[in-house]
């Protein structure tokens, strides 16, 4: 039932989704079933993989729900043969909420309290809409105005309760309800960024997800005052056509009951949950631009291993320099002032040519932040012989400076050296370094603190782990903290592969995974393709060849009458292989596909090689551009409505979806993507706002 189910929510073939859910039951991950059971599952990626393992998780809450709601209904002694069925035929869980609403345990209502007085009996007479005297009727219960307010409440709480008035009032909001976004009065000048939201009117369903976010955050700022609402004319008039059976005395009182029950009681909970679930598609859609730019920016091209300076730079407070060596350890820091108001020029100069000259620097990082623009020319300024100087986003690096992972990487560093360091590092390996730091905190996202933070972090997590294993790990250089990303890891068996490397020295191949403390045959299993060992005793542990998967290679070799170090990176020997004849009942073609590929370039790293951006000389602020003018940029956000571009200055400009290409997109990332260096022209400056609007069209 369970699996039917996913298959159906999914969309996916039933075969590929059931045999899927069972890996993940077993233990699997996502990376690992994605790469290596791609016959099992007809060779499903990631996102499909992962979008079964939610739906897999919604059914299985579904299930406890129901069982919790049975349970209390039971308690209650109210569930009869027909409801138990009904609860447990229905798999929406609106429709569940519905059902279990008439016995949820409430505060005294004004319902509660005319049922205490009696008035029930009149309540059904009224419903039954079979006499014309109900005035007269009301007189057997007390006081008639008194009787007839309290069997109003009744009904008006029998109506909120019914769930197929729920489901007509649900179905007007999802079709048709309205978003409305005031400024508060007073505020027009402090909610300046949202003044696209001053006065904002559209359809709840149409409204882009950034949009509805930034009103949400304007009104939790106390900007914005929004409401989502619909005509409740059209709601009272299909409401009165459900009820009303007949012309009775009895139809005034329930249409009054109606509007009661709308304005009262029906309406603000539907309000709130067709907010709620409008809030919920943009988290998701938010989140899942985010996951994709911090996939960019995760697997942006590294350096690699060489001797780099990182700089943190400042003004007043000067710039931090460190010293790194290829393998990104520590060898000097200090600190230089070349800008006001010490400026210390000349100083600064003769020590970045002294350490340069010292630590044999290949590469120089300067963090983007503050003063970052100034000591980026400054140094280009000073044409340092054979060092390549890159402008590195320094996003995080400060919260990194002050995390429990930099105290325990340098105990005995200040936070600005520690920043120093991160900078440097990013720029020799960004997976490596960016792994460290919350991915909230990385500066790819607008709406990373409005959205639903366990979302948020399950998406992200699952994003950091997908890169991991995407780039695989060097499993004698790679840091605790990139290790417990790779798949079937995590921190404890993470630390258990440092401390045993600290005792081995270095591992030499594969097999020695087993004897790490706490590493078991289903953690191997899970891990062993995406870690890789440089310069070992056998060449196929520095690929994605999984070690289950050895002997495949064995036959090819036996095969080919050659041997494994001849056949690893003979492009020319490897495309001569017949692959079906490699295929078996436990090997199909993706596997063998896959492995010829991998022994084509053992090691390759999948990300490309960090590049310099030549930002145009003489331009430093917003007051240098001018209209028309065609500058270098690079991708530093992406959203659904357009691109963030770093040109040279402190402000980055945008690029919206429009102005991207001639053709229609629906989303930037068919085209961009975070790191990618592009060609604008400046289309719009507005000083005041400090806003800069750019296009990619007719930049020839």
């Amino acid at each position: 039932m369970i699996k039917n189910l996913v298959a159906q929510r999914t969309g996916l073939p039933q075969s590929k989704v059931f045999k899927t859910v069972e890996l993940l039951d077993d233990g699997a991950t996502i990376p690992f079933i994605a790469r290596y059971r791609k016959e099992a599952t007809g060779s499903l990626d990631e996102v499909q993989i992962s979008t079964i393992q939610q739906e897999l998780r919604n059914v299985q809450d579904l299930l406890k729900r129901k069982e919790a709601i049975l349970k209390s209904i039971e308690e209650q002694g109210q569930l009869t043969a027909e409801l138990k069925k009904r609860i447990q035929d229905t798999w929406n869980d609106k429709t569940l909420e519905d059902l279990y609403l008439p016995f949820k345990r409430k505060q005294q209502t004004k319902a509660a309290i005319a049922r205490k007085a009696g008035y029930e009996g009149l309540a059904k007479i009224i419903m039954a809409q079979r006499t014309d005297n109900i005035r007269s009727q009301a007189k057997r219960f007390g006081d008639p105005d008194e009787a007839l307010e309290g069997a109003g409440h009744i009904i008006s709480e029998w109506i909120s309760e019914n769930p197929a008035v729920r489901d007509i009032v649900r179905s007007i909001f999802n079709r048709k309800a309205i978003i409305t976004s005031k400024v508060i009065k007073n505020k027009k000048e402090e909610a300046s960024k949202y003044r696209d939201y001053f006065d904002y009117n559209g359809l709840l369903k149409k409204t882009p997800s950034h949009r509805l976010l930034a009103i949400l955050r304007g009104e939790n700022e106390g900007m914005l005052r929004s409401k989502v609402d619909i005509d409740i004319d059209e709601a009272q008039s299909r409401l009165n056509r459900y009820y009303i059976k007949r012309q009775t005395d009895a139809q005034s009182y329930i249409i009054s009951a109606i509007e009661d029950s709308l304005k009262r009681l029906i309406l603000p909970s539907i309000r709130n949950e067709a907010l709620k679930d409008a809030k919920d598609a943009a988290d998701k859609e938010a989140i899942k631009v985010f996951a994709r730019n911090a996939a960019d920016l995760l697997l942006s091209p590294p350096l690699g291993a060489k001797k780099v300076m990182g700089i943190d730079p400042g003004f007043r407070t000067g710039c931090k320099v460190v010293c790194l060596d290829e393998k990104g350890d520590l060898q000097k820091s200090t600190t230089i002032y070349p800008h006001p108001p010490q400026n210390h020029v000349q100083k600064a100069e003769d020590e970045v040519y002294t350490l340069i000259s010292k630590f044999e620097t290949e590469a120089i990082a300067v963090g983007n932040g503050t003063a970052g623009r100034e000591t980026f020319l400054w140094l280009k300024k000073l044409n340092l012989p054979k060092v390549e100087i890159y402008l590195v986003n320094e996003d995080g690096a400060s919260i990194y400076s002050a995390s429990e992972i930099a105290r325990e990487e340098f105990p005995n560093e200040d936070l600005t050296v520690r920043g120093a360091v991160s900078i440097g590092r990013r720029l020799m390996d960004p997976l490596a370094e960016l792994v460290k730091i919350d991915p909230k905190s990385i500066g790819v996202g607008q709406y990373q603190h409005d959205v639903n933070q366990k979302l948020l972090k399950e998406s992200l997590t699952e994003t950091v782990e997908a890169c991991v294993n995407k780039v695989g790990i060097n499993l004698n250089t790679a840091s605790k903290h990139l290790l417990s990303y790779v798949s079937g890891l995590g921190p404890g068996l993470a630390q258990n592969i440092v401390d045993y490397r600290s005792e081995i020295g270095k591992f030499t191949n594969i097999e020695q995974l087993k004897e790490v403390p706490r590493l078991g045959v289903k953690a191997f299993e899970q891990c062993a393709g995406f870690i890789r060992i440089k310069d070992g005793v056998n060449p196929l542990d520095n690929t994605g060849v999984h070690p289950e998967s050895y002997s495949v290679v064995e036959n090819i070799i036996k095969t080919l009458r050659t041997e494994l170090s001849a056949l690893v990176g003979n492009v020319r020997l490897i495309e001569s292989i017949d692959l079906s004849q490699f295929v078996n009942s436990a090997v199909g073609l993706p596997t063998v596909y896959d492995i010829v590929n991998e022994l084509k370039k053992p090691g390759l790293d999948p990300r490309s090689k960090a590049k310099q951006i030549d930002f145009q000389e003489g331009l430093e602020t917003i007051s240098d551009l001018r209209i028309g003018q065609i500058l270098q940029g690079q991708v530093t956000n992406l959203t659904k409505f357009g691109a963030f571009i770093d040109i040279g200055i402190k402000e980055s400009a945008l690029l919206h979806i429009s102005q991207i290409t001639d053709r229609f997109i629906s989303d930037p990332a068919e085209v961009l993507s975070i790191q990618q260096s592009v060609e604008v022209k400046v289309t719009d400056v507005d000083l005041k706002r400090k806003r800069i609007s750019v296009s990619m069209l007719d930049v020839n």
